[in-house]
């Protein structure tokens, strides 16, 4: 006797995972053609969607369609998005990986896709963060969830099924709270994007979490609260795994973005099978990794990373001065270890980004201007990112002032750590915004743009690649009028994208501003990469190049780092022979916050 089997229609269930930018002082989306960070949440839950899509978690007859954008350097459809969704079984709008000054945007992306009653979920470092720390739920989250906007805390493996589920059935709930199950990273879907999304970044750069958790105690920092303090890692047969697959399309540049790399605990096994893949197998590998000021410290650690490939390093100084330090809470940045582990790296050929922070409690104009001047004849580093400081909502410090209910700018999209949001008892705003603006000038001058050319030609670097990295920089700053960290290639801006509340700008006055932009600002991007050119074939073409030295450059010693200007300036913190000086207490904690950190 023949047996029939009905045949069930399969269905699509599209889910679309969007990272937010934020808007500018003129109410703009900032956007890109070409972006300068990749956005590792947007990765991640791209693998873990994956993933889900192919386990059928919603049933065999369910297809999960998976669309990602990354709106710093991608205009997001919305119609477009809302017609697909609407000609399936559902979907779900995921807004991810969303940060405090991305937050009011990624409200309003949200209010476009719920008034076609289409689910949206908002997570990230915000939403985890103020349920991380506060006791009770504050005004922009309550305001965003009586709209009918759903949010996600906590770490998303194991966890998206859940929501993907819910929202199929038609009953996302309104908070997902997983904060308190970190889940362990071995054997969990690896963060990978299309090679589509990665050729938007600068040079195809790609980026992983090889870890995640941080066991530093730093009072401003997000990450402890979140991720925890915990170090929790992928194993090397995951990282394999997903360099390879990243190398079939064509990418092999990567941002790995552990808060602090040097303390995954296992950073070894890692690059040791990063060094097998370089060395042993010959493919390219090109990483940038973020550390602490004490890394150079752990036996083998630069060594190695270096042969994984490990050329691009991103530190956070924070500050030269040490009481500013002790009431951050960041003891473990030890000012006089500071040449010792900028040398190291700069004797590997390593290229070093280093953030700053402008605003701590004992900061005044006066000492920052002294102390840059210090960094630039003293410490070889090579690029200064410099932030305001900033109270993010997830740190140890934000919840104190919170809580003492401090004053604190209410607009979420200016804590970007380029505007001042709070008071600072040295400084009136406008002074501290100005200290900030002034920071960025004294640093990069066309002066010590030789000077770092000559380090990195002493030392073996590409002078091509710190040309490259100063006109970035200089140029975002100067050009652009925007962080360096939110830069990109060839700004957008669309006349209808402008933040809710403020007007649309007359066509008349809008296309013939942009018109001028794009005339001018090609001709400002070539004027400076020509003379940052001439300076690099200057250092080039010197026959005594290689003979150039400087006080950065001059090896660390005790004897030496006496005669310092760092040395004499806090000179009660720095131990000589093995014995300090005496200490005053620590400076009042106040809330900083740096990618570096």
């Amino acid at each position: 006797m023949e047996s029939h089997h009905l045949m069930v229609p399969v269905k699509t269930f599209n889910v679309v995972l969007i990272k937010p930018s934020h808007y500018d002082d003129n109410g703009y989306v900032i956007q890109w053609e070409r972006s300068a960070i990749p956005s590792n949440s947007l990765a991640a839950l791209y693998g873990i969607a994956m993933d889900c899509a192919r386990r059928r978690v919603l049933g065999e007859n369910v297809h999960i369609h998976v669309d990602v954008y990354d709106e710093t350097n991608s205009l997001i459809p919305v119609k477009k998005i809302i017609r697909k969704i609407k000609k399936g079984v559902g979907g779900l709008v995921a807004l991810v990986g969303v940060q405090t000054n991305q937050f009011p945007r990624a409200v309003d992306l949200g209010t476009l896709f719920l008034s076609a009653d289409i689910s949206v979920v908002i997570g990230g470092f915000h939403v985890s963060g103020c349920f991380s720390m506060l006791p009770e739920i504050p005004t922009e989250i309550q305001a965003a969830l009586d709209k009918g906007l759903k949010l996600f805390a906590g770490e998303a493996e194991g966890h998206l099924e859940e929501v993907l589920r819910d929202a199929h059935m038609g009953t996302v709930k309104p908070v997902y709270n997983f904060l308190t199950d970190n889940p362990p990273l071995h054997n969990t879907p690896v963060p990978f994007l299309p090679v589509n999304i990665v050729k938007k970044t600068f040079r195809r750069l790609a980026s992983f979490d090889a870890g995640r958790g941080c066991p530093f105690q730093c009072s401003f920092c997000t990450i402890i609260n979140v991720q925890g303090r915990q170090s929790r890692w992928r194993s090397a047969d995951d990282i394999e795994l997903l360099v390879r697959e990243n190398l079939k399309q064509g990418i092999w540049r990567f941002f790995i973005t552990d808060d602090d790399f040097a303390r995954n605990k296992g950073w070894e096994d890692i690059l040791d099978r990063l060094i097998q893949l370089r060395e042993g197998e010959g493919l390219p590998l090109s990483l940038a990794i973020q550390v602490d000021t004490l890394c150079h410290k752990i036996p083998r650690f630069i060594e190695k990373a270096v042969r994984a490939g490990c050329y691009n390093i991103f530190i956070g100084l924070e500050t030269l001065n040490p009481d500013s330090l002790a009431g951050a809470k960041k003891r473990q940045n030890k000012i006089w270890e500071y040449r010792s582990m900028l040398q190291a790296w700069k004797n590997h050929g390593c290229t070093t980004v280093a953030g700053y922070i402008i605003g701590f409690p004992n900061d005044t104009p006066e000492r920052i201007a002294q102390d840059i001047d210090i960094i630039k004849r003293e410490l070889p580093v090579d690029m200064l990112e410099f932030f305001c400081w900033t109270p993010l909502p997830g740190s140890e410090d934000h919840k104190n002032l919170y809580l003492r209910r401090v004053e604190m700018d209410s607009d979420m999209n200016n804590y970007d750590l380029e505007h001042v949001t709070t008071t600072h008892p040295k400084m009136s705003r406008a002074e501290w915004q100005q200290t900030y603006r002034m920071a960025w000038k004294q640093y990069y001058t066309f002066d010590h743009f030789e000077t770092l050319m000559r380090r990195a030609a002493a030392k073996g670097q590409s002078v091509v690649k710190v040309m490259f990295f100063l006109l970035c920089f200089y140029g975002s700053i100067s050009l652009e009028g925007i962080h360096p960290l939110e830069g990109g290639a060839f700004r957008r801006k669309v006349r209808g994208m402008r933040r809710p509340g403020l007007p649309k700008e007359s066509p008349f006055i809008f296309y013939p501003g942009r018109l001028w932009e794009f005339l001018t600002k090609p001709i400002q991007w070539s004027f400076l990469a020509w003379k940052l050119n001439r300076i690099r074939r200057r250092v080039e073409n010197d026959p005594r190049k290689l003979e150039y030295t400087d006080l950065a450059l001059t090896p660390s010693t005790e004897n030496s780092d006496q005669n310092l200007d760092l040395t004499n300036t806090y000179a009660e913190y720095i131990p000589i022979n093995g014995i300090a000086g005496p200490r005053p207490g620590p400076a009042p904690s106040l809330p900083i916050h740096s990618p570096s950190s």
